[in-house]
């Protein structure tokens, strides 16, 4: 039996945790929703962990200022606790109640969530979207993944070859129910002029390094600590700036680390910016040592502005940067590797600024937001119409979707 949208739009429900302030996942999904076609996608976001979205939108709430300018309606249901099983209740209704054509969850425990919202509403199409495989050591999570996420889904998103490979040499999820989705990430905007140098009290000829991003155990900042440790002998006036948010009893191991090995004055933990361009053009090398990544929204954003880089082999990394030409990879977990390649890139400056010119070549023609939500809508369209649904004709009596035995 066909089904049909009255709008001649196909109705996407995005569900993620929280909204796009500071964790890539939360920046994608805003992205993406923000991003897709108004004349071919009626778009809804709900952000689980939201305050609910009957409060004003306050001139500091930047991004629903931003959903709503893009026309994205917003949903917030306020759950502080995973106990709170009612405050899905406006989230139920809205399957219900209105035309949804699509259900894309974002992460594990949306995935996990959407799905059996989904099905129980009977809405048509459920795409789930992995953003870092880190399911090593958790069997609970690789057997929903597997039995519930990734069988009653339409299409389990993987952000990189090695999460796609993982989910099904580890998990033995069946390869056709995965979909590679690389990220990607719009065109920063213009510097403002601002010195973040000059504010921060640090020579212009400072060696600095910085990273970007949530301050999480993932992100493996007490290796990058170590790492400056070796560093600090060799470079006199050696900076670092760790520029994000994230749980405050990581920031204070950091911290504590830091002073620990006498870099008090080195390691600087600046929190959340909003003039990340003008931090990344302060720096002499960008880094990443992370412990494991999908396909990180950091990394694309310092190959867009040109920075040379010092990462980790972990995840999709190696799917950005060559080793040698846009950059520096190295081990996971090894401070004196990430110290050696990072000496080598502020040892050389002609050659740390020719990677860093080739990055920039290569996320504008590898990793950019048009690309990824051109694909996406792509993927939407050919799972409607494998289900029947036919924008603009008359939609026929609610069904349930048939569960897909994989």
């Amino acid at each position: 039996m066909e089904r049909a949208t009255a709008s001649g739009r196909l109705r996407v429900v995005a569900l993620i945790d929280r909204l796009g302030t500071t964790g890539g996942a939360e920046k994608l999904a805003m992205q993406l929703a923000m991003r897709l076609d108004p004349e071919r996608f009626d778009r809804v976001l709900c952000a689980t962990r939201w305050p609910h979205s009957h409060e004003p939108i306050e001139l500091s709430d930047g991004p629903r200022r931003a959903l709503a300018e893009a026309g994205v309606r917003f949903l917030g249901l306020g759950r502080r606790s995973s106990l709170r099983v009612d405050r899905w209740r406006p989230l139920v209704t809205l399957l219900r109640r209105e035309r949804t054509d699509i259900l894309h969850a974002h992460k594990f425990g949306s995935n996990v969530w959407g799905v059996a919202l989904g099905r129980a509403t009977g809405v048509p199409v459920i795409v789930t979207h992995e953003h870092t495989w880190s399911f090593d050591g958790k069997p609970l999570r690789r057997l929903l993944d597997r039995e519930l996420v990734a069988r009653f889904g339409d299409a389990h998103i993987a952000v990189s070859r090695a999460d796609r490979e993982r989910m099904i040499s580890v998990e033995r999820i069946p390869p056709d129910a995965i979909v590679h989705l690389p990220n990607g990430i719009p065109t920063p905007p213009p510097l403002s002029g601002h010195d973040v140098r000059a504010e921060l009290g640090i020579a212009a000829d400072a060696p600095l390094l910085g990273v970007v991003g949530v301050t999480r155990p993932q992100k493996a900042l007490s290796v990058l600590v170590r790492a400056a440790a070796e560093l600090a002998p060799r470079f006199p006036g050696l900076r670092v700036l760790i520029v994000g948010d994230g749980p405050e009893e990581e920031r204070e191991r950091v911290r504590s680390l830091a002073h620990e090995l006498g870099l008090g004055e080195v390691v600087r933990l600046l929190g959340l910016r909003f003039d990340v361009p003008d931090v990344l053009a302060a720096l002499d090398v960008a880094v990443s040592s992370s412990d494991y990544e999908g396909s990180p929204l950091a990394v694309m954003e310092y190959m867009a502005a040109a920075r040379p880089i010092v990462a980790t082999r972990v995840g999709g990394v190696p799917d950005l940067i060559d080793d040698g030409a846009e950059g520096r990879l190295v081990p996971p977990r090894d401070p004196s590797a990430l110290a050696k390649a990072i000496a080598e890139l502020l040892g050389d400056r002609p050659r740390a600024l020719a990677m860093g010119e080739r990055a920039r070549a290569r996320r504008s023609r590898d990793s950019d937001i048009a690309v990824t939500v051109a694909r996406l809508a792509e993927l939407y369209e050919r799972l409607a119409r494998e289900r029947g649904i036919r924008p603009g004709r008359r939609r026929p009596g609610r069904r349930a979707r048939p569960v897909n035995h994989r």
